[in-house]
């Protein structure tokens, strides 16, 4: 058996089209759809029907679908083992994609950890989309996906997702952003300039249903699926940031801009997805262990004793 065939007929099965797999793997559609034909000869039957625009998999399809995310998962084993085996000496490479969607802060502070495994590291970080990230993930170019959002059930990729931990929103402004308006928090965000995440964020969706059953109706300046840039807009006074709460500290000081409130009903969550069920990989355990044991410790424990922390806030 020929894997790359599988291999394009997993890129299909998870983009339910001929021209999107081409896309991503950089290939003629008919080149694609030639090699699927090959493998569902080799099968005895066809392993996918055209529904509207998208390709659905057959009963044989989803049944050759479940062998071939079992193949390449034995295969990634197979190269970790011998990776493992070898590397005594060696530099271990590790293979992390970030979604855009995770503050670049976060995603730094999760990362950082793997640093401390015992041998020497290389770390290979990519920033994408979600769905793509999990693409990798499944054919094993990735060892890790950071997400702030589960695997979601619309993507046909067999993993697992690990959480990790999460954070409330932070609301930030320069100092002459601040100075511009005498209501307390929220009031300060009806009609304030506000920068938002994403709409196709998780957080950035939770934020405008909070939005609407708080009755305020801020005036979004501008929309972020980077972070990064986000902060140095708020950082530069055009509008109220919004951030992990969890990093209150270490926003302020570094961007010079003031705390002015918690959006206590609305949490950022962050996971990490691997196609393994129980975590082996030394620098995933790193970053498990640190995340929930130190990062995100704080905002848990604040949240088990709500009454505690008002006290000590008072």
């Amino acid at each position: 058996m020929n894997y790359k065939h599988l291999h394009y007929f997993m890129q299909v099965a998870e983009t339910g089209s001929v021209a999107a797999a081409g896309r991503q793997l950089h290939l003629t559609p008919q080149t694609i759809s030639g090699q699927i034909q090959l493998l569902a000869d080799r099968l005895g039957g066809p392993l996918f029907e055209k529904v509207g625009r998208r390709l659905v998999l057959t009963d044989t399809g989803q049944l050759a679908l479940d062998y071939a995310q079992e193949i390449f998962s034995l295969g990634s084993e197979l190269e970790a083992a011998v990776r493992e085996k070898a590397r005594q000496g060696r530099t271990v490479e590790f293979r992390v994609g970030v979604a855009d969607a995770v503050p670049k802060s976060i995603a730094y502070h999760l990362v950082e950890p793997a640093l401390s495994v015992k041998e020497p590291l290389r770390i290979v970080c990519r920033e994408w989309r979600l769905e793509r990230l999990l693409s990798e993930l499944a054919v094993h170019t990735l060892d890790l996906v950071i997400a702030d959002a589960p695997l979601p059930p619309s993507v046909n990729v067999k993993a697992f997702s690990h959480r990790l931990g999460s954070s409330r929103i932070g609301v930030f402004a320069a100092p002459a952003l601040k100075r511009r308006t005498r209501k307390p928090f929220p009031e300060c965000l009806d009609g304030g300039p506000v920068l938002m995440p994403g709409e196709d964020s998780a957080v950035g969706q939770r934020l405008r249903v909070w939005f609407k059953s708080q009755g305020l109706h801020p005036r979004i300046v501008a929309e972020f699926d980077d972070s990064a840039l986000a902060q140095e807009f708020g950082r530069q006074g055009v509008g109220y940031l919004l951030a992990p709460q969890v990093l209150a500290p270490e926003i302020a000081s570094r961007l010079q801009v003031e705390h002015v409130g918690t959006i206590e009903e609305v949490e950022e969550q962050f996971y990490a997805i691997s196609v393994q069920r129980r975590i082996t990989h030394p620098c995933v355990v790193a970053i498990t262990r640190a995340a929930r044991g130190e990062l995100f410790q704080p905002a848990a424990q604040a949240r088990r004793s709500p009454a505690g922390a008002r006290r000590k806030a008072a």
